[in-house]
């Protein structure tokens, strides 16, 4: 799969998360195992996030590294969430998948192996790439709601330390 533009972060050298299997079974739910660990798909139009507008960072469901970002997120119609690029290259890999019968590209987490979806070549423009992941496999990190002055819902100034 190429992309026509890439992600601009550049980012070190991604720290690996391993874990034996009956350690990822006792941390994860049943559905994100047999997604993230398993390989398996969630049903169309039934994950948290298919829908969703909020905005912030998905991050991995199983190690917490930030996958994508709101900004790229679009409604591909395919019942699951859509991104046109992940928020930086590093942070995804992909592997051929011929399972079902036919060849797609598989997208995993770079740091924990986790299956987070596929990707395909008929994703809007800049990329025209479309990353269609499980919900299950993502943690919606929300950007903190800010007022109109500057305050955030639990009353401190955007950018202030919870103990200032």
């Amino acid at each position: 799969m190429t992309s026509k533009t890439q992600p601009q972060a550049e980012s070190p050298e991604v720290e690996k998360v391993e874990k034996t299997d009956a350690e990822w079974r006792e941390t994860l739910s049943d559905d994100q195992y047999r997604v993230c660990r398993k390989h398996g798909t969630e049903p169309a139009f039934t994950g948290a996030y298919w829908n969703t507008k909020t905005s912030g960072t998905y991050l991995c469901a199983c190690c917490g590294q930030a996958l994508f970002s709101s900004d790229t997120k679009y409604d591909s119609g395919s019942g699951w969430p859509s991104f046109w690029q992940p928020l930086d290259a590093a942070a995804v890999g992909t592997q051929t998948d011929r399972s079902f019968m036919m060849t797609r590209t598989e997208v995993h987490c770079s740091r924990c192996g986790a299956h987070l979806g596929h990707v395909f070549p008929d994703g809007p423009q800049p990329t025209g790439d479309r990353y269609c992941i499980n919900s299950v496999s993502l943690h919606l990190e929300p950007v903190p709601d800010l007022r109109a002055d500057g305050e955030t819902g639990g009353g401190k100034k955007a950018g202030e330390a919870k103990g200032s």
